[in-house]
């Protein structure tokens, strides 16, 4: 059975904060490029959909118009009464 050092202890606690800072150091260094491809990826791909969506669209000569809507217009549930009131202080 191992027991704990005082010089072990250090020494973990130098490599801990020697990693957290090279992990920093390197997140500063390529997080922004990683970032910028995957916001160049997301915008292509909407252009892409945007563009197949107006295709799509353009083929198609002929308008149907729902008019069951236009004859009965939704009702509004009537839940109560308004009740005006005023607040006392």
């Amino acid at each position: 059975m191992q027991t704990a050092s005082f010089t072990g202890f250090i020494k973990a606690l130098f490599y801990m904060i020697a990693f957290y800072y090279i992990f920093r150091f390197l997140a500063k260094l390529f997080l922004p490029l990683i970032v910028k491809k995957v916001v160049e990826k997301a915008g292509q791909n909407m252009q892409q959909q945007q563009q197949n969506t107006w295709n799509n669209t353009q083929s198609k000569d002929e308008i149907i118009y729902n008019s069951e809507n236009v004859k009965n217009p939704r009702e509004t549930k009537k839940v109560g009464d308004y009740v005006d009131y005023e607040e006392i202080d």
